[in-house]
């Protein structure tokens, strides 16, 4: 289903997982739609088809949250196609969601969307097994920010394909302040650092004072806003609880659940470890993987340019901002790619491995604008080791795509954002 990107509302930014949603609602009686809070998930079923035109209820609304609490069959009375946002406030209206898609025989459906990550609460799992459909929202990539349609390059990867070797235009833009700033669409109206600051700092004391409270109990808010602290210096590193859990002063099991409520509200994701090997021996320690670059480096104190580059982990922040855009990219193939890393003990690594049933690419990330032959050796031993790894690619800042050996490929940032 195609998505129109030249006639749009100025103030929209299409979502490139909208045709994704489009397709499912048509064969789907539910599709949940999750993802953190300001992430667009609302904004974008206010504004794309058909959903613009169904019913919608926000559960953030005191009187709809009432009246779902009291009779929730009352809300879709005489409609058959309805959005429930922020159903997470009320999981237990799931059941009548059920009842209503079973007795519709079919002409209902539903677009369910919250800021928790609702396979995890048992009422989802229990009602909605086998009915529903479900998509993540991630933060916005650059090129949805700039208004491109999403690239092809990671199904062509994936089917083995290599790109030709060529120069791309246009040559990447200063990223730094972008990844200061962030990638919530909420922040590209902002001009100016300190009402960026500003948003996150409210960001952050929503989270913790208001939606924190709504899923769990939190015994002290500031031992969990110093678990988040430290977790944004680990961006891109191996997740050590144990070393968290002594740092924050905190027992394991509380920094243990600390971090899965993170998860659970789509503000972390560890990127699990490739652990498939014949002969080597690997790491097993997941990643810690910020979903938004822009706020773990909040949480670490790089307020303004000039700190964030001098800054030691800037590497692993830029790191986490690619990875967020291939993240994007994974959700729109069908069916869905997964992420992971391949490390071994004896620290050879491959940054990222992108495996589609038996299909695989990996890639290596590189912040600098030149790659030479050397750039690739931990690709040529992943591939040597997995041969359902057709090909692998190194991104880099550089604008020349180019061959780095039979089946690896330098491969501009840009091409991966979708602006080449």
């Amino acid at each position: 289903m195609n998505n129109n990107y030249s006639e749009i509302e100025s103030e929209y930014y299409p979502r490139w997982v909208t045709p994704e949603l489009q397709s499912a609602v048509e064969q789907h009686p539910i599709v949940v739609l999750t993802g953190a809070r300001q992430v667009g998930k609302s904004t974008l079923l206010r504004h794309a088809q058909p959903f613009a035109t169904w019913k919608y209820y926000t559960l953030d609304d005191f009187d709809i949250l009432q009246q779902a609490e009291r009779d929730a069959r009352a809300l879709w009375s005489g409609v058959s196609n309805i959005v429930l946002d922020e159903v997470q406030k009320v999981p237990v209206l799931l059941p009548a969601v059920k009842k209503a898609v079973d007795e519709s025989k079919g002409k209902m459906r539903f677009v369910l969307s919250g800021s928790a990550n609702l396979l995890l609460m048992q009422h989802v799992s229990e009602s909605l097994a086998g009915r529903a459909v479900y998509f993540g929202l991630q933060p916005m990539t650059y090129g949805e920010s700039v208004r491109k349609p999403p690239p092809t390059i990671l199904s062509e990867l994936l089917a083995g394909n290599l790109p030709p070797e060529k120069r791309v235009a246009p040559k990447m833009p200063d990223l730094l302040p972008l990844l200061l700033r962030g990638w919530m669409p909420a922040l590209l109206r902002l001009t100016t650092s300190q009402a960026v600051l500003q948003w996150w700092e409210g960001y952050i004391a929503t989270y913790l004072e208001r939606d924190l409270r709504q899923i769990s109990q939190i015994e002290s808010l500031p031992d969990f806003r110093r678990v988040m602290q430290l977790l944004a210096l680990r961006t891109g590193q191996l997740l050590n609880q144990s070393e968290v859990a002594r740092d924050a002063a905190l027992s394991q099991p509380t920094t243990h659940r600390y971090i899965n409520l993170l998860e659970a509200t789509y503000l972390l994701q560890r990127l699990p470890a490739f652990t498939i090997s014949r002969t080597t021996r690997l790491m097993k320690s997941p990643q810690v993987q910020w979903a938004d670059s822009g706020l773990p480096i909040y949480l670490a104190g790089y307020f303004d340019v000039t700190n964030l580059q001098q800054a030691r982990e800037l590497g692993n922040f830029f790191e986490t901002f690619v990875v967020q855009n291939l993240r994007a990219l994974a959700e729109l193939v069908t069916p869905r790619a997964h992420l992971s890393f391949w490390r071994t003990m004896n620290g050879k690594e491959v940054d990222v491995v992108i495996e589609q049933g038996r299909r695989m690419v990996a890639f290596e990330i590189k912040r600098g604008e030149r790659v030479n032959f050397a750039d690739a050796e931990n690709l040529r031993l992943f591939l040597a080791e997995h041969p359902r790894a057709a090909v692998g690619a190194v991104i880099y800042q550089g604008n020349e795509i180019k061959r780095l050996d039979e089946n690896i490929v330098a491969l501009p940032l840009s091409v991966i954002l979708g602006i080449s």
